[in-house]
């Protein structure tokens, strides 16, 4: 589990470099750059899927039918803040739209989501601290 969370800290990393690099723009369709962030989101979030129902598993915490239960059991349970899980229910969110409606997503909003990465943090930090 900590390596998993090792690399959603290096995620995290490269989302803020490409965050903070200037847009070259591709008028044509998708760009390295989008595809890039759309891909290092997906990851950073299916990390956080797996380590919460990994946990909600181990911890005998109920069974999960989706992966928001999984956020919202650790929460019930204690292991997350009420007001993190319910961010975090959201951003599981983004991953949906990410995985299936792919040819329609809106490249500004998923940046958009790039200038607040914390609540990634936050949730290793929370599991950290119970492992």
């Amino acid at each position: 589990m900590r390596e998993r969370l090792i690399q959603l800290e290096a995620n995290l990393g490269m989302l803020e470099r490409l965050r903070d690099a200037k847009p070259s723009g591709d008028p044509g369709g998708v760009s390295g750059r989008a595809w890039a962030i759309r891909y290092g989101l997906i990851e950073s979030i299916q990390i956080v899927i797996d380590t919460a129902c990994a946990i909600v598993n181990r911890n005998n915490l109920g069974v999960a039918k989706t992966y928001a239960d999984c956020l919202k059991r650790l929460a019930e349970a204690g292991y997350l803040d009420k007001s993190l899980a319910a961010v975090l229910v959201r951003i599981v969110g983004l991953r949906n739209l990410l995985i299936h409606e792919y040819a329609t997503i809106d490249d500004a909003r998923v940046e958009a989501s790039l200038e607040d990465l914390s609540a990634f943090r936050s949730y290793a930090e929370a599991v950290l601290a119970f492992l």
